[in-house]
């Protein structure tokens, strides 16, 4: 079941904190509780991914982009994830999960989260490739941050998330049906 509490605090926490610029880092906190575990005693990736669902929830309604898509009518999709488990997030263990916007291209912004246990370890770190969308399909982020009165130039694009954009151009769509 989706946890509407966390989410719900979540939209507290940010309502509260300043604003951020849009490659600002929102930071979360949250606890690995018993219904997020996996029948191994660890934090379950699919509940992995719902907490980094939280992050970027705080990451939209900090940076304003929340209200630009409520007011246009406008979503926002997941068109792509590249996720790395480097170590076990146990029952009752905290972490921290650092949201930014990275980059932005033509047709889609590039977001990264880590989900960080005590003494800077981090137990995982995922990269984002998201479609804000309306109607007509996918809306340019260009027109995204003229709505959000934000100058549209990205930042470069670092080295490791360009390799990432190009090798999913070179990933067949859609794939062979295997079986």
């Amino acid at each position: 079941m989706y946890p509407y509490l966390r989410f719900f605090l979540e939209e507290v926490r940010a309502h509260r904190a300043p604003t951020l610029a849009l490659t600002g880092v929102d930071v979360g906190r949250h606890t690995c509780l018993p219904w997020d575990l996996d029948p191994w005693h660890e934090l379950n990736n699919g509940r992995a991914l719902t907490l980094y669902d939280l992050g970027r929830v705080a990451l939209l309604r900090r940076t304003g982009l929340a209200i630009v898509l409520r007011r246009q009518g406008w979503g926002i999709a997941v068109a792509g994830v590249s996720v790395r488990y480097r170590q076990r997030v146990k029952l009752f263990d905290r972490v921290e999960i650092t949201t930014r916007a990275v980059t932005w291209d033509a047709r889609f912004l590039y977001i990264e989260q880590a989900m960080w246990k005590a003494d800077d370890i981090c137990a995982s770190h995922i990269l984002l490739r998201m479609a804000v969308t309306g109607p007509g399909g996918i809306v340019p982020p260009a027109q995204v941050l003229e709505q959000m009165g934000r100058g549209s130039d990205p930042p470069p694009v670092p080295e490791w998330i360009a390799a990432w954009i190009a090798a999913e151009a070179r990933r067949p769509w859609p794939p062979e049906r295997a079986g």
